[in-house]
């Protein structure tokens, strides 16, 4: 009992002492809520808790309607993210982690009964994993419900420090069909040779559209029973990023040095289906899902004495989905009714090509306050999917514009976020109507 209780004071020193700031730009945090078990620290216990809120505005899709109430636009309060995490290692060679909580509830969606309420949300895990070091830096493998994910950057992205206000969703390429909630259930290997860092995985795909949902335009296929491949590789030329957990960072706000170039990829042989008409005969065609991505990432500090630093990312996707996929995605959807358009929804995944940048720069010190940095940020896609064409058959390209500033009230652990954003309303791929959003979300972690 004793040994417990000098190891919680030691560890409750820590936290008020160390310095840990590279990923979080931050002179307060330190360790943060870090406990070590073994007086040299080398066994311990980390508990991470974060909110992200919105408060937002928003001009509806054409005839959205919420409530039974056509609503041309709403005004609303919701939780882009409220979650838990926590990990330990017992030795440097073997690490648990486990990481739980919620994701996009508003006032009329995101609870227990998503289709009739936004109350009650479930509270599901999102990583519960093992993993043993087997070879030093060289080799690690684990298994569970991971995120040790393949494509790109950002398909691996973390939660906790984005530039821009939220990632584009087209990163996570299978989000909540046939994964959950852009992990699943199966084994991986990670490490590092020289510069380059890797990440390998084997997994099995969660059941989806079991509505056994069929048309022309390809959708997931629900007798799907094949293993989902998939890998990402980055050769990190300047300073070399920690690979202990999966999250990668967006950005470090000037307290690293990184260039890296990247690629990955997922497979997944028979993982859509479609209906195709042969004569009077139709037939089920399975098909493949085969997504490829390639990125690079650049965070330098530019000015040390002001604490100046630009961050900027890129990266293209090819999605192979099948024949004419496309899947509309409403982020904290305000409307209940009005189709798959409704809302805020727009074309963001599917079969064809996107590109994805974004740029920032971290503002000098003292511009606002002694603590308070200033972060503006663009952010900007296009997608030129198959699936989406006019009355023409002309390929309609999805553009979506973001521009933003972070005020890091200290560094990711405390900041508001306000952003404008340009999106696309296909309701008519004809005439396509671009409608705002404008959203602040504050965000704390512990």
């Amino acid at each position: 009992m004793k040994k417990l209780l000098l190891y919680l004071a030691a560890g409750l020193m820590l936290c008020c002492t160390v310095r840990d700031v590279a990923a979080q730009g931050s002179t307060e945090y330190s360790s943060g809520i870090k406990i070590p078990v073994s007086p040299d620290g080398t066994k311990y216990i980390r508990f991470i808790t974060w909110h992200q809120v919105w408060v937002r505005y928003n001009e509806n899709n054409s005839g959205s309607i919420r409530n039974n109430e056509l609503q041309n636009n709403t005004f609303d309060v919701g939780l882009r993210r409220s979650r838990f995490l926590t990990y330990s290692q017992i030795s440097p060679r073997f690490l648990i982690l486990l990481h739980f909580g919620i994701n996009n509830q508003n006032a009329v969606s995101g609870g227990l009964n998503p289709a009739l309420d936004g109350k009650k949300p479930q509270l599901f895990i999102h990583d519960a994993w093992t993993e043993y070091k087997l070879f030093d830096n060289y080799l690690s493998v684990g298994a569970g419900l991971h995120y040790w994910n393949g494509i790109s950057r950002s398909t691996n992205a973390s939660t906790l420090n984005f530039m821009a206000i939220d990632a584009p969703i087209f990163n996570w390429a299978t989000i909540d069909a046939a994964d959950q909630f852009a992990r699943m259930l199966g084994v991986y290997a990670k490490g590092k040779i020289g510069k380059l860092d890797y990440r390998m995985a084997v997994n099995d795909p969660f059941v989806t559209n079991t509505a056994q949902a069929i048309a022309p335009a390809t959708n997931y296929n629900p007798r799907n029973n094949k293993k989902v491949f998939q890998g990402y590789y980055n050769y990190q030329f300047l300073e070399q990023e920690s690979n202990l957990l999966p999250f990668m960072v967006g950005t470090y706000l000037g307290t690293k040095r990184v260039f890296n170039i990247g690629a990955g990829f997922l497979h997944n042989q028979d993982g859509m289906w479609r209906a195709e008409q042969r004569g009077l005969v139709q037939d089920t065609v399975q098909s493949n899902i085969s997504l490829f991505g390639v990125d690079a990432f650049l965070d330098l500090p530019m000015n040390q004495e002001a604490g100046t630093a630009l961050t900027a990312y890129a990266v293209y996707y090819n999605y192979d989905f099948g024949r004419n996929n496309v899947r509309n995605i409403g982020i904290m959807n305000p409307a209940t009714s009005g189709g798959a358009l409704r809302g805020n929804a727009f074309p963001t995944i599917g079969t064809g090509d996107i590109l994805y940048g974004q740029a920032g720069y971290l503002l000098p010190k003292n511009l606002i306050s002694e603590k308070a940095r200033l972060q503006p940020y663009t952010a900007f896609s296009y997608g030129n999917l198959d699936g989406l064409r006019d009355s023409s058959g002309d390929k309609v390209p999805v553009k979506v514009l973001d521009i933003g500033a972070n005020l890091l009230l200290e560094g990711h652990h405390s900041k508001l976020t306000l952003n404008w954003r340009n999106r696309p309303d296909f309701t008519n791929p004809n005439d396509i109507k671009y409608r705002p959003e404008i959203t602040l979300q504050a965000m704390i972690y512990l």
